[in-house]
């Protein structure tokens, strides 16, 4: 067996022994490498380790079993309209568009919309669209969607994107204040309103409003 087949049988196992256990999920991780969505230099070794990974304007790129967590959780189905808020480097958003007919992510600081951009370019992910824009405020223009995926903690589930969630529709959130442990909740929204669940303890940067400086 060659190193990188043993790397990607190693990876797979670890997702599976933290929860991770949706074919779908899993075959989507498999296909998206996540060396390719982390800057060349000190930390690239590292990217089949679940451990979450420092990248450009003081963000990072969340813990692979985490990834397949929420992506789990938030259970795409191949003709929905997704919206991320919080692109990254665009990894989230690169496994989202195996799984869905439609990708849109938002991103506040403008290097790592262009950065993303060119990863889902380079990998010709032509179902995926990465965003300049505050994305507490969704995208309105877009709504309402199918899925919504949030990778940064708010105080609360934030109001407008309740709002753009379709009946039906699910989002996956951290919720909780920036300097301690939060909670990863699961919101459905039916026709009497909002049903929550509470799924794990994680812990992300915050969701902050406006656009980022760089």
């Amino acid at each position: 067996m060659t190193d990188s087949a043993e790397r990607k049988m190693q990876f797979l196992f670890a997702l599976r022994s933290k929860g991770v256990t949706d074919t779908r999920v899993l075959t989507a991780m498999e296909m998206t490498d996540r060396r390719d969505f982390i800057p060349r230099g000190l930390f690239a070794a590292r990217a089949h380790e679940d451990m979450p990974l420092p990248i450009a304007c003081g963000q990072t790129i969340s813990q692979p079993s985490v990834v397949g967590l929420m992506t789990q959780a938030l259970n795409p189905q191949p003709r929905d309209k997704v919206l991320e808020v919080g692109t990254g480097s665009g990894y989230q958003a690169a496994i989202l568009s195996r799984l869905a007919r439609r990708v849109y992510t938002v991103e506040r600081h403008r290097r790592l919309v262009s950065d993303a951009q060119a990863n889902f370019e380079r990998l010709d992910l032509t179902n995926v669209i990465a965003i300049l824009g505050d994305g507490s405020h969704g995208l309105s223009e877009q709504a309402p969607f199918d899925r919504i995926i949030v990778t940064a903690a708010a105080e609360d589930p934030p109001g407008p994107l309740l709002a753009q969630l379709r009946e039906g529709g699910i989002m996956v959130v951290p919720v909780g204040q920036s300097d301690t442990v939060q909670r990863l909740i699961k919101v459905t929204r039916t026709s009497h309103g909002f049903e929550y669940h509470e799924l794990r303890p994680v812990r992300f940067v915050p969701l902050v409003e406006g656009l980022g400086k760089d």
